[in-house]
């Protein structure tokens, strides 16, 4: 499987167009399309794993781990700001939608209001 094929794969599980992918990474116009016949800088495939949650190794192929390496398991998540913001909130390996980010959020300010 190539970058680009992997890529895509894992953007569609993500939820993700290739379009909406790459504006996300601020990547220059269809930077990801150009990937299907020439290699990605350094630089761009790392912000494509970031937004994608993976690391750059997982989409060269050396890894079938999709865990960032960046990602310090010791900082607390923000899950007011994680659950109000656009972008990807996911549960089971699936990306939340809007509806239920906001139903989530709810419910959390409800249950502090209880305490």
């Amino acid at each position: 499987m190539t970058v680009f094929e992997r890529i895509k794969e894992l953007a569609k599980k993500r939820g993700y167009s290739l379009t909406r992918l790459n504006n996300e990474a601020g990547l220059g116009t269809n930077s990801i399309y150009h990937w299907r016949t020439k290699s990605p800088s350094t630089a761009s495939l790392k912000k494509v794993a970031d937004v994608l949650g993976v690391s750059v190794d997982y989409l060269l192929g050396n890894t079938d781990e999709m865990h960032s390496n960046n990602r310090d398991d010791n900082v607390p998540i923000d899950l007011d700001k994680a659950l109000s913001e656009e972008g990807m909130a996911m549960f089971d390996g699936q990306p939340l939608s809007d509806e239920y980010k906001k139903a989530l959020l709810a419910m959390l300010k409800t249950m502090k209001g209880n305490d």
